[in-house]
């Protein structure tokens, strides 16, 4: 009788002419998915173990699998293991030489599962590891934030709505948002994380098996909070992946946001911060040039991250249960955009550390466009003036003001008094750019106080959670 080899196809039973070279090349995905190989051994050595459990496979050779697993795993660590293209994938790479170290015992250990839901098990034991390294990448840079928001608790910049001057804010406020918005990110990938965490292994592929395994011991020994339900879904979904990908793209979303405005802010036009220069390059052909780079970038790669997520949609809308060779597709999407994203908070959680204010020049930004009408029509109100007849005076006072050139808190008492008799001396404090972020003193408002506040409970939530929450 004739005795398959250790490299041929693990389906090759059926086919009487072997597969194109072409083909072999173009179906294969040894040359991306190989860097799953951790994730594939480790749920291999679970899946033995429970093999063994149930006296499928006996003790020993459970014990010479996951010692020959162990072996492989050090080659591959190592560089000196060679990776087969007509091996197809990570998986026949890895069993393929599992067999040659230990014999017919590597052959069993596939039993009662399939490629499709090894896979499917793979990409979630990588997926989740990454899901929590990412949310500590998140953490960090929100850390950075709040010393940079502690360092300018005080310092006035304008705030703006249409890009417009609107009403005076702090610096460290404006870093608030940004740390409220990534704590939202950390957030949606907890609860992704927690969706996700659904053992596949075990629905072999469609239909599950005919063996007597235990999936529940199986899911226990690599942390998956349960098997899951259906064997039909289990190989077929993808939607963790999309989900993963919403997420990153929600985060990318901010990131370029906030990157938008560090250009506009470091550029000579604005002068509000100046990027460290390990940050930024120059021009090849204009000396004085100093790009901003790094947040150039990261805004780009949003677009990137955006469209694997167009991509996976659409790789999975229109398949049919259960597993297809369309899903082969989704693995470098995903490995782009966990890499695209680990780089782009570790650089941001490096570069915002290094931000330098030009304090005077966000003041001085801030004293012009009126920044202060909404304090003074609030002024009218406290003086019993309802607020639309008050709002209807302070317009007529910013008109003077942009006929003459002068902002309210130039305009004179007698010039005020002109368009109010409700207004008195006093009007001058709520004028002031100091007034007027200090007038904003409750939860959520931008004076220096609630600032203060604001940083001691986000520093809070960061260590209460110390990331030990991200299962």
């Amino acid at each position: 009788m004739h005795e398959p080899s250790s490299s041929a196809k693990p389906w090759a039973g059926r086919f009487n002419a072997p597969t194109d070279a072409f083909v072999e090349a173009f179906t294969a995905s040894v040359d991306f998915d190989r860097r799953l190989y951790r994730y594939d051994i480790q749920g291999s050595i679970a899946h033995a173990t429970m093999l063994a459990r149930q006296g499928i496979l006996s003790d020993a050779e459970r014990d010479a699998i996951v010692s020959g697993l162990e072996a492989v795993r050090e080659r591959i660590d190592s560089g000196a293991f060679e990776w087969s293209i007509p091996l197809e994938d990570v998986h026949m790479n890895v069993e393929s030489a599992l067999t040659e170290l230990i014999g017919d015992a590597g052959k069993k250990l596939h039993t009662g599962r399939s490629r499709n839901d090894q896979v499917a098990t793979d990409v979630r034991l990588w997926l989740r590891e990454e899901i929590d390294l990412i949310r500590a990448a998140i953490a960090r840079l929100q850390g950075a934030l709040l010393d940079l928001a502690e360092r300018e608790d005080e310092t006035i910049m304008p705030g703006f709505t249409h890009l417009q001057v609107a009403q005076p804010v702090t610096f460290g406020h404006h870093m608030l948002a940004w740390f409220e918005m990534l704590d939202r990110d950390r957030e949606r990938l907890a609860d992704c994380r927690r969706r996700m965490n659904v053992m596949p292994l075990g629905a072999a592929a469609l239909a599950g098996t005919t063996y007597p395994i235990d999936r529940a011991y199986t899911a226990e020994l690599l942390g998956f909070d349960r098997p899951a339900e259906n064997s039909l879904d289990a190989v077929s979904d993808r939607d963790f992946a999309i989900e993963f990908t919403a997420a990153a793209a929600i985060l990318m979303m901010h990131l370029s946001r906030f990157s938008e405005e560090l250009i506009l802010w470091s550029s000579s036009q604005f002068g509000f911060i100046e990027l460290s220069d390990s940050f930024c390059t120059g021009s090849s052909i204009m000396p004085q040039k100093k790009n901003p780079d790094v947040p150039e970038l990261v805004r780009g790669k949003s677009g990137r991250i955006f469209g694997h997520l167009m991509g996976l949609l659409t790789l999975m809308k229109a398949q049919p249960l259960a597993y297809n060779k369309d899903n082969q597709e989704d693995k470098e999407p995903l490995f782009d955009t966990v890499d695209n994203l680990k780089g782009s908070l570790k650089v941001y959680a490096e570069m915002m550390r290094e931000v330098a204010c030009n304090r005077a020049r966000m003041r001085a930004a801030a004293a012009q466009g009126f920044s202060t009408a909404t304090d003074l029509a609030d002024y009218l109100v406290r003086k019993g003036i309802p607020f639309r007849d008050a709002h209807e005076i302070v317009g007529k006072a910013v008109g003077l003001g942009v006929r003459e050139g002068r902002d309210l808190a130039e305009l004179t008492l007698d010039d005020l008094r002109g368009f109010s008799n409700a207004i008195e001396a006093d009007v001058f404090t709520v004028l002031t750019l100091d007034g007027s972020v200090a007038a904003r003193d409750h939860l959520g408002g931008t004076a220096p106080a609630q600032v203060r506040a604001a940083i001691e409970r986000a520093r809070a939530r960061l260590a209460g959670l110390g990331m030990s929450d991200a299962r």
